[in-house]
């Protein structure tokens, strides 16, 4: 999946990063560089607040934003 993948994902459920940042109370350039930084590189982040983004944003879009996510994170129990 990439970066542009997952922002279509969220616009397809009328949200957006803005709108998910405030939801889950993240700030959104966190939000905006954990995207930038994970997203499609094949790269696994360290950071706990790192994963509890792409962990929540699984969940909000139903499906894994990195490769091996799906193993570590349940998206059909948000």
């Amino acid at each position: 999946m990439t970066p542009n993948q997952v922002r279509a994902r969220l616009i397809e459920r009328n949200s957006n990063l803005a709108k998910f940042s405030k939801k889950y109370g993240f700030e959104a350039r966190t939000v905006y560089m954990a995207i930038s930084r994970y997203v499609g590189t094949g790269r696994c982040p360290r950071g706990i607040l790192t994963w509890r983004i792409l962990k929540k944003l699984s969940q909000e879009i139903g499906q894994p934003v990195i490769d091996g996510l799906d193993k570590l994170v349940n998206v059909d129990n948000p």
